[in-house]
């Protein structure tokens, strides 16, 4: 079976669009049924400046309602994908935007507003250095800090404050298939492509039939022509970006050099002056030897 990439930003954005298979991808990461959800407005919340740094990181959020075993919850979904290693200050911009907007509420049937829990989720073209798990999961844990007692319950307080995250090192991937989420997960991992970037290449069994939703929409993008050429500029804006990297570390190397070749000088001139100062001090205290001598001379009967 052959698929679209979705590591490239417009084979996932094409592939989240449709939102049965958004909500299928999510529910499956995050262990609870996404019951509907609603895109929020992409807004560029993240630093940079011109096109290659704006590619770094992917955004997509939505609103949602999730079935949880408490019942159902609504919640700010966040999708953050990124293929290099990145400045985490991006991350962290981009969820506080989330954080402070106004408009990231639930207004319960007494017309009530309550601030929603953000759920994360990460997919990253590398690895964190933690485990090498392929996916793993950051949640807060509420206990008494005299018994030790956890409790399962958060509340509002504790998931207002507090955002749930699932982590997916798709470098970690390998292959693995030891449940239908790490069977779901195979459509990222980058060890079932050629030499062209651009497709996946599938078995035909191994991913459950409830996820063939995700696999058709994938198929679908293969047949798109603006989908190739947008994933050729993709390819030819990252080659930019790490020339643009390189160029950038080559000029700072140079400049360290440089600096480096100046601050020796400084450090040798310094040795000079301190040996020019000693000499002028030897000298003065021969000058004061000298006339000593000559004033004890003075003094002396018969040798004026």
């Amino acid at each position: 079976m052959l698929i679209a990439n979705p590591i490239y930003d417009v084979v996932f954005k094409y592939m989240m669009e449709d939102k049965k298979v958004a909500r299928l991808l999510i529910s499956a990461i995050i262990g609870e049924k996404v019951l509907d959800l609603e895109f929020l407005p992409q807004e560029n919340i993240s630093e940079g400046e011109g096109k290659i740094e704006m590619l770094t990181v992917y955004h997509i959020d939505f609103s949602a309602n999730v079935e949880t075993p408490e019942g159902h919850k609504s919640v700010i979904i966040e999708m953050q994908k990124a293929k290099n290693v990145t400045d985490i200050m991006r991350f962290r911009r981009y969820l506080g935007g989330r954080y402070q907007d106004q408009r990231n509420v639930h207004v319960d049937a007494t017309n009530v507003s309550h601030a929603r829990q953000i759920y994360c989720i990460f997919f990253l073209g590398y690895d964190i250095g933690i485990s090498d798990a392929s996916l793993l999961e950051v949640d807060s844990r509420v206990r008494d800090r005299m018994t030790g007692k956890e409790f399962t319950a958060n509340g509002e307080f504790i998931e207002g404050l507090h955002h749930r995250s699932w982590i997916i090192q798709i470098s970690r991937l390998k292959s693995r298939r030891r449940d239908d989420l790490e069977r779901l997960l195979a459509i990222f991992d980058q060890e079932n492509t050629d030499e062209n970037r651009h497709y996946l290449f599938l078995p035909e069994e191994g991913i459950p039939k409830e996820y063939n939703p995700i696999l058709r929409r994938l198929q679908r993008a293969i047949g798109t022509p603006q989908m190739r050429a947008e994933m050729t500029r993709e390819d030819f804006d990252i080659e930019e970006r790490r020339i643009t990297e390189r160029t950038h570390a080559m000029a700072i190397e140079e400049k360290d050099k440089v600096i480096e070749e100046q601050a020796k000088a400084l450090v040798e001139r310094e040795q000079a002056l301190e040996e020019q100062a000693k000499a002028i001090e030897e000298q003065a205290k021969a000058i004061e030897n000298l006339a000593r001598e000559i004033e004890a001379l003075k003094r002396t009967p018969g040798k004026a």
